[in-house]
């Protein structure tokens, strides 16, 4: 048998006899009604996400439709197969646990199935990652289609989206300045739609990805999920599937994501305000295709990138207005015309070159929500890249996101152990803080937590925020949402539960964060923190199952928190 098998002969099932398998095949898809011409189609899958515990992809239905009508359309067949679905607020402890899970799953099922192309539906946080880090190890030609993002609501008159006005509407009830009644009315407004998070989170972040690096057709990320512009891109998103999938020389995953594509989706994340999230995500995608993404250039690429986007939460507006803006192609757009050094040769989703795309696309443009490199949302760094004495190996903070005076702070640090001393003490009215505190919260990482919840945001004690306290320097080897904002240092290298620094702070040990010269130090000297590590004791990690495949397995922050055995990067 041929490797290069297509259609229904491909990755056939071993039997030792490829003939009956193939006679087998035919037969049990004769007995679903599939006449014969229909078998010789080229086998376009579409890998289906639908669940009822992720209503932001409530919409799949549809899309899958239309991806389906796309294809045979096109001359192919549609074959759609499900995998897991992962949803922010309904996956414990927390979805990115099961991401590397979701991507082994989108894999293998790209290994076994006779696939000629695959379309990928996702949207929720880490499903998108999760899809083409396994698309990227199969390296079968995809293309990528998202759910798309909600519409705003609106609260007495103001606009309200999912989820970083969540978080604001909290913190003001935890402050005592909203109250129960009206939370509910508000809790309404705040998810209108179907959808994704409406702001540039992690979904709208991953998708404008997912775009830039070709696995989209142009302007896909930003249509909003209910608009009728998303059924006609993913019917155009089967079509180019089986153009893939009949191409002599196809554009495989692997020759999306090369060194050049990457800088771009850097400067892209950068330009966006995007999540800090997707830096993860990003290390784990070039992983898969076996480069190490170099986290100094990162951060070099956003010292000379503005923030362009002027998008909840680093700026005003919603994805539905960065849409009508004219989306990412008009982002790249600007960038190019204030002299970032964006590569335009490489490919988009549609095959052309991403200078084609953006020679031939409208010209019309909102200097309101995308912004012109003269008048940016930021000058530049929405997201740096720290390091110091507490994170040898790196720690991310969205500047972009901060308040300005909390870029250069020392303070006293108040510790907490895990999660459940957060919720345990946190709101305690006899607690010991002020505002000049760093909050630091610990084995909340990849091996400690599990999964390295969105844990990093750690709210302001609550007998601050009733006295006014908004922002504080916080630090975690766990994540936040990418709907969050706030002075938060996160995903701090390596973890505290094996042995970082982190784990050595002890309450009033002082801090110091310089986010300019991009310096996170622990003011303890050498000696003392010597004596601390002989006390420290690693914390026990499950016994069995994916768990403690998990614990085993997974890589720190800044290698993307991928399984060892995923990656396609050798040790140092």
């Amino acid at each position: 048998m041929s490797n290069n098998a297509k259609g229904l002969s491909s990755r056939l099932t071993r039997y030792g006899d490829n003939g009956f398998a193939l006679f087998l095949r035919e037969a049990f898809l004769k007995a679903s009604g599939f006449g014969e011409d229909a078998l010789n189609k080229p086998i376009i899958g579409i890998c289906d996400t639908r669940s009822d515990f992720n209503p932001c992809h409530a919409t799949m239905p549809q899309l899958t439709d239309a991806i389906s009508r796309g294809i045979t359309l096109a001359g192919g067949m549609p074959f759609v197969f499900p995998t897991i679905s992962l949803h922010e607020s309904f996956c414990f402890p927390t979805t990115m646990l099961l991401r590397n899970l979701m991507s082994m799953d989108t894999e293998e099922m790209m290994h076994a199935l006779p696939l000629d192309a695959v379309v990928v539906v996702g949207g929720c946080d880490k499903t998108v990652p999760a899809q083409l880090m396994g698309a990227i190890s199969a390296n079968v030609p995809t293309v990528s289609v998202v759910v798309g993002p909600m519409l705003t609501g609106n609260h007495e008159g103001t606009r309200l989206g999912a989820c970083t006005d969540c978080r604001r509407l909290w913190g003001e009830k935890r402050a005592g300045r909203l109250d129960e009644a009206e939370l509910k009315r508000a809790q309404t407004e705040l998810m209108p739609t179907h959808g994704t998070c409406m702001v540039m989170g992690t979904a709208s972040t991953m998708a404008c990805l997912s775009e830039v690096l070709g696995f989209m057709l142009p302007g896909g990320a930003s249509i909003p999920a209910i608009h009728s512009g998303r059924l006609r891109h993913a019917e155009a998103s089967g079509m180019r599937a089986v153009a893939l999938a009949t191409s002599g020389q196809p554009a495989l995953p692997t020759d999306l994501v090369t060194r050049s594509s990457l800088r771009n989706a850097c400067i892209t994340l950068q330009a966006l305000g995007g999540s800090t999230n997707a830096l993860i995500h990003l290390i784990a995608m070039a992983g898969r295709a076996g480069i190490k993404l170099d986290l100094d250039e990162f951060d070099a690429i956003g010292r000379d990138t503005p923030v362009l986007a002027d998008l909840k939460p680093s700026g005003r507006v919603y994805m539905q207005d960065f849409h009508n803006a004219g989306g990412l192609p008009a982002l790249l757009r600007e960038l190019i015309r204030g002299g970032v050094d964006l590569d335009t040769t490489a490919l988009a989703g549609d095959g052309r070159s991403w200078a084609e795309v953006i020679e031939s696309w409208p010209a019309w443009t909102d200097p309101e929500v995308i912004r012109t490199t003269s008048n940016p949302v930021k000058p530049g760094a929405a997201l740096a890249y720290v390091r110091g004495s507490l994170a040898p190996d790196g720690a991310v903070i969205k500047q972009a996101a901060m308040s300005e005076h909390l870029m250069l702070h020392e303070g006293p640090a108040l510790v907490f152990d895990s999660l459940d001393d957060l919720d345990a003490r946190l709101d305690d009215p006899d607690l010991d803080v002020t505002a000049d505190h760093v909050l630091v919260l610990r084995n909340a990482g990849p091996v400690g937590a599990p999964g390295m919840p969105e844990a990093g945001s750690i709210p302001i004690p609550k007998k601050l925020a009733e006295m006014g306290v908004r922002d504080m320097v916080r630090i975690s080897d766990a994540r936040m949402s990418g709907t969050a904002y706030g002075a938060v240092v996160l995903h701090v290298a390596p973890e505290a539960a094996i042995g970082g620094p982190l784990a050595l702070v002890q309450d009033g040990d002082r801090i110091r964060l310089d986010v300019s010269s991009r310096r996170i130090d622990l003011l303890v000297d050498d000696a003392e923190l010597a004596q601390r590590r002989k006390a420290w004791i690693a914390p026990t990690t499950p016994k069995r199952g994916y768990a403690k495949l998990y614990a085993r397995s997974v890589q720190q922050a800044d290698r993307g928190c991928d399984f060892d055995f995923l990656t396609g990067i050798g040790d140092d």
